[in-house]
């Protein structure tokens, strides 16, 4: 954790006056960033939203970085008390359904008016030092705190699991408000019990083996040109965010100068589009393959769940990232939400014909569907982590985590 860089004279931090008047200027920071991204956050922005004018914001704040690190740290403390409060419970799923439910209340809050939502944390690469050094221990321990939800480690191979469980049930939090709000309020205790069913037996039915099938999925030239370009800025943005990959170090990092990006694309927001449909036309391609490959609707939905890890974790990767979207203009954004709604629907239907041929476990279809669409979306930052064993290898045991559910061990005997 992050002491906060910049705050008033000492003797004012006490004040119940202050305290308050701090809070409301994070959760007006917290819904600025969340919406424009941190690098895209203005004080006359976040000033407008709480009533003030820019000065009495930098009263408390003096940078807009130190704003920034501010809220990022108060999304850090939210989910360490909450992982603390898991940890309490006696067995791992009870952890995981407590985590879930404490997570699912809170949205429902700020659903409510009665809470404020915290900030994304998608631009924390994209901050600068000291702070991103500051927030990235917070983060590890975030994810250490997580990983202890599934109990010890007796070996490496359960360390890995354990690792892979903890990546996919994060971010299954964080996918949430990407398609919570087709839900009413009232519906929110069957989503989660639902997600939670997901979560602990998985998506296979029993007996259903993964032995899925590597399809082929044709980019073309995939080492240079223009795939070659989306690739590279995919992967920056990614890494940094829609605000931290500038268009000067994504042309840097082609070795090439603005003025040759320009050649491919008119400004920014093109290109973060282009990279959207770059990455959405991979999904459709792997969705398209399995069904034209033929087999049980598990084999086809497995073969996707593979094929489009291998391509997250290999050099023809990675998929643009969701974290992007606060960057785009709102029409545009909403536009790239219902493409990628659009391919939950999909494997939607693949789990629902599985279900009636007896392949897939009798679950919720379209809550099972974003659980798939979170594991997709996120599998970019486990490159490292995968890096460390076979590919095959690291590909059953991240996607077990929904295929068999995050408390099976059959992977670690694989």
């Amino acid at each position: 954790m992050i002491a906060p860089q910049s705050s008033s004279p000492p003797e004012n931090q006490g004040t119940k006056r202050f305290r308050a008047k701090r809070d409301a200027i994070l959760a007006a920071a917290a819904d600025a960033i969340n919406e424009q991204s941190a690098k895209g956050m203005t004080f006359a922005d976040v000033a407008r939203r709480v009533g003030l004018n820019t000065t009495s914001v930098t009263y408390y704040f003096k940078r807009k970085e130190d704003l920034a690190a501010a809220a990022f740290d108060h999304t850090i403390a939210t989910l360490l008390a909450t992982l603390d409060e898991a940890l309490e419970m006696p067995t791992p799923e009870l952890r995981v359904e407590r985590f879930l439910a404490i997570t699912m209340h809170r949205l429902a809050r700020v659903r409510r008016g009665e809470e404020t939502a915290v900030a994304v944390l998608s631009d924390l690469r994209a901050m600068d030092e000291p702070m991103k050094s500051g927030l990235m221990a917070g983060w590890r321990e975030v994810f250490r705190r997580t990983r202890r939800l599934f109990g010890d480690a007796p070996t490496r191979a359960h360390t890995d699991l354990n690792g892979a469980r903890a990546h996919v049930l994060l971010e299954n939090s964080f996918w949430l408000t990407a398609w919570l709000e087709r839900y009413g309020l009232d519906q929110y205790d069957r989503v989660e019990a639902r997600l939670m069913d997901v979560f602990a037996r998985g998506i296979a039915a029993p007996g259903q083996e993964w032995r899925p099938a590597m399809l082929d999925l044709d980019h073309g030239d995939t080492q240079g040109g223009r795939d070659g370009f989306l690739r590279a800025a995919t992967r920056l943005i990614n890494e940094l965010g829609y605000r931290g990959a500038s268009v000067q170090r994504i042309a840097s990092e082609l070795n090439v100068t603005k003025g040759s990006f320009y050649h491919h694309l008119d400004a920014k927001d093109d290109l973060v589009i282009e990279c959207y449909k770059r990455s959405f036309a991979t999904f459709t391609e792997a969705q398209r393959e399995a069904d034209r490959e033929g087999g049980s609707h598990w084999r086809r939905l497995s073969s996707v769940m593979a094929t489009l890890l291998d391509f997250q974790f290999s050099e023809r990767g990675p998929l643009l990232r969701t974290t992007a979207l606060s960057g785009l203009p709102v029409a545009v954004r909403q536009t790239m939400i219902d493409r990628s709604n659009r391919i939950a629907r999909r494997f939607a239907g693949t789990i629902s014909d599985g279900i009636a041929e007896g392949s897939c476990r009798a679950i919720d279809p379209l809550v099972a569907s974003q659980a798939l669409m979170a594991l997709q979306n996120a599998a970019f930052d486990m490159r490292k982590w995968a890096g460390t064993m076979p590919r095959e290898r690291a590909i059953a045991m991240y996607a077990s985590t929904v295929a068999y559910g995050m408390f099976d061990d059959r992977m670690i005997e694989a």
